[in-house]
């Protein structure tokens, strides 16, 4: 069912990063939604719920969210969780996340019903591109988004928490940019502003030379690649694809 009016932000807290060695420990939202006027706020909807991963938290990821085994003990697994907060009652127009394919490694179109992701930080790339970073904390404090109660964004790396900033950041854009252009940006790898690593660290891609753009559009990263080919494709004054190099087999 589609919601065309409401859209969920998920934030995870897990054992590790690669399904099915690793489990969700918690999973929290929060509802973006559109009003009559048109424009997105953040809603009233917003929850948490601990989830058992089945197997013992590591120390090291402990250390981040600070959950422990005996938190998650008695509570659900995540197929019994997962559904009525990916899936819930009236639909949604889509999911999000920062960094949204870390949520997808978990949220299984089996598990979402097939609901489109946005990616709040592939978003933020395009509409926030002077920002010095883009992490979701990061993004808080530079923008410091209007609304945002600091209680209730509080402790960092909690799923509540962490959905509800974003959240912050995705109403933010939603009146920016349509939701589609949002899906659409979602959909391809991240344009990165500037080089990320590397002796041209902090660059932006329209000071490059082409041989230097050239080189940096077969990197390996993706994200990379594509913000290379993407400057050299602006170059191009009558408006044919830039001749761009071949992918190259990886050592």
């Amino acid at each position: 069912m589609t919601n065309t009016a409401r859209v969920r932000v998920i934030d995870l807290e897990t054992t590790g990063s690669r399904p099915p060695a690793h489990g969700v420990v918690e999973i929290g939202w929060q509802d973006v939604v559109r009003g009559q006027d048109g424009r997105w706020t953040v809603g009233d909807e917003r929850g948490a719920l601990f989830v058992n991963p089945g197997r013992p938290i590591p120390p090291v990821t402990m250390a981040v969210h600070h959950i422990i085994d005996a938190d998650v003990a008695e509570a659900p697994f995540w197929h019994e969780a997962a559904p009525g907060v990916l899936k819930p009652h009236g639909g949604v127009a889509a999911l999000a996340a920062h960094r949204a394919a870390f949520e997808e490694r978990f949220c299984t179109p089996k598990l979402t019903g097939g609901a489109r992701w946005i990616c709040t930080w592939k978003c933020a790339l395009r509409l926030w591109p002077d920002s010095p970073s883009f992490s979701n904390q990061i993004l808080r404090y530079w923008r410091m988004p209007e609304g945002l109660v600091r209680e209730i964004s509080l402790p960092a790396h909690r799923a509540l928490p962490d959905a509800y900033v974003t959240a912050h950041h995705l109403r933010d854009m939603l009146n920016e940019a349509s939701l589609d252009q949002l899906l659409a940006w979602s959909d391809e790898p991240g344009l990165l502003p500037r080089v990320p690593a590397g002796p041209e660290r902090g660059q932006y891609w329209r000071d490059l030379d082409d041989a230097t753009l050239q080189r940096f559009a077969k990197d390996r990263d993706e994200d990379i690649r594509f913000s290379a080919r993407t400057e050299l494709n602006s170059r191009r004054t009558d408006g044919s694809p830039s001749p761009l190099p071949a992918q190259g087999s990886l050592l």
